[in-house]
């Protein structure tokens, strides 16, 4: 059975959408050529009504749907409408960092009616870095030695008593690389003079994390959808930066994951899967975890170039089966209660 679904975007405005990259662009294109209902939001038009969480929404105009996605970004028609968000089958949380929590608020009460992606909770416990750095790995094999503090003098001592020359600084709430530098320790008066910059006067957390050997010849990003590897890139940093984004400076080539990043795959796929972060990008140096981005993570246009696939395929089949299923079971249900409706009536 074929089942027209109804998907919410939770993304960024529209006219920010750049057509010839964009990620959640391709996941709406694949949704629309379903078939399916798509509308879009921004975690600013979450709202209440009468207890009801609905969001102000442009739903797209259904219309024949060109296989030229930046032509279906520029011809793609919306009609205004206030929607009921219980209403939806699914709902694809694509807003970028930094999180939202209010908007999150918003969506706990339609978790039971609705599939969320990622889970609103899932989204709280790891919207930043420090997710990464708490996850289990007791001897260090798949996340690099990291430190979070605000406390300037205890980072000072930390940079001190590493072993190595070289650390990597940023901020806990930072993205798209930015904030990321090299510190080293020959540097002392630079570093303190770092610190009071980034932890500020709002008191902002600063991580320090060992530098991992080969950074400088970038960082592989890792797709992976319900705990499973889906695709991969390699990106350089362009010369003379540290950083490996591609927003960055970086460019992305191909790539094969190896033993050692199908390992941390592995290892780290089971705890995705349980926290509910079921589409996340994975950015791993020389086979060891640097981020888990959880928000909305990109690169799907990238590797699509590079190997040919079609990841937004994957993921919208993976909603679609899991609605489904839902649909089945709420099926069965009312089934089984006619079947006793019937069974004691009179």
């Amino acid at each position: 059975m074929v089942i027209c679904m109804k998907i919410c975007f939770v993304m960024y405005p529209w006219d920010k959408v750049e057509p010839e990259s964009d990620s959640t662009l391709r996941m709406i294109h694949e949704v629309a050529s379903r078939g399916h209902t798509v509308a879009i939001t921004t975690p600013n038009n979450l709202t209440m009504r009468d207890s009801m969480a609905i969001a102000f929404c442009s739903v797209l105009k259904k219309s024949d749907v060109s296989n030229n996605i930046p032509s279906f970004y520029r011809k793609a028609e919306f009609r205004k409408a206030q929607l009921p968000l219980a209403g939806f089958d699914a709902i694809i949380m694509r807003a970028n960092p930094p999180l939202d929590t209010m908007a999150l608020n918003f969506l706990d009460s339609v978790r039971d009616d609705t599939f969320i992606m990622n889970d609103i909770n899932g989204l709280r416990v790891a919207n930043n870095k420090l997710y990464t750095a708490s996850l289990p790995d007791p001897n260090n094999e798949f996340i690099p030695v990291t430190h979070v503090s605000k406390n300037r003098e205890y980072l000072e001592r930390v940079l001190e008593e590493s072993p190595s020359e070289r650390m990597i600084m940023k901020p806990l709430d930072g993205y798209g690389g930015s904030g990321v530098i090299l510190v080293e320790k020959s540097a002392k008066s630079s570093v303190k003079s770092l610190l009071d910059f980034y932890i500020g006067a709002d008191q902002n957390y600063v991580i320090l994390q060992d530098y991992i050997d080969g950074a400088e010849k970038g960082d592989v990003r890792i797709m992976m959808l319900n705990g499973e590897p889906i695709g991969a890139m390699r990106r350089v940093p362009a010369e003379g930066d540290v950083r490996s984004n591609i927003h960055a400076g970086g460019k992305e080539v191909k790539h094969t994951l190896t033993k050692q990043e199908l390992r941390l795959c592995k290892h780290i796929g089971p705890k995705l899967v349980r926290d509910g972060l079921f589409f996340v990008g994975l950015d791993v140096i020389n086979g060891k975890l640097v981020e888990v981005n959880v928000l909305s993570p990109g690169g799907i246009t990238r590797i699509n170039r590079l190997n040919r696939t079609k990841l937004q395929s994957q993921v919208i089949d993976f909603v679609e089966t899991v609605v489904k299923a839902k649909h089945s079971s709420i099926a069965r249900k009312n089934a089984f209660s006619k079947v006793i409706e019937d069974a004691t009536a009179n």
